[in-house]
C-alpha cells in the first residue's frame, strides 16, 4: 500500500505522439516514440512496446505518460517518459488515452 503523497509524487500527463520510428536495435519490438507535452515539459523522447498499434496509428494520438521518472536506457535509446496501457485478454498493451481533446500537459488527477 502507498499514501496518498505518494500517489501525488507520479507525475502523469497527456502528450501528443509527433513522430515514431522504428527500433531494431530493441530486444523485444517497440517503437521510437517523440511526443509534445506542451510548453511546460516539451519534447520527451520513448521506447513503447506497443507494436500492436501501426505508425499511423500513433502518430498524433493523445497518450497519457509518466514524465517524472529519472530517464532508462533502452539499448542506443534514452527513454524519458513511461508511456501507460493495460493488457487486453490477448496480452496486447492498449494504450490510455483522454476520450476528448485536452490541452498537452494536462495533469492525470
Amino acid at each position: 500500500m502507498i499514501d496518498f503523497d505518494q500517489f501525488l509524487a507520479v507525475e502523469m500527463r497527456v502528450g501528443r505522439v509527433l513522430a515514431v520510428d522504428e527500433f531494431p536495435e530493441a530486444r523485444k519490438p517497440a517503437w521510437k516514440l517523440t511526443i509534445d507535452f506542451g510548453s511546460e515539459i516539451g519534447l520527451k523522447r520513448s521506447s513503447a512496446q506497443i507494436t500492436n498499434y501501426a505508425r499511423e496509428e500513433l502518430e498524433g494520438r493523445l497518450v497519457v505518460a509518466v514524465v517524472n521518472f529519472p530517464p532508462r536506457q533502452i539499448g542506443p535509446v534514452s527513454s524519458e517518459v513511461l508511456v501507460l496501457g493495460a493488457s487486453d485478454a490477448e496480452g496486447r498493451v492498449i494504450l490510455l488515452e483522454p476520450r476528448s481533446d485536452v490541452p498537452l500537459g494536462s495533469r492525470i488527477h
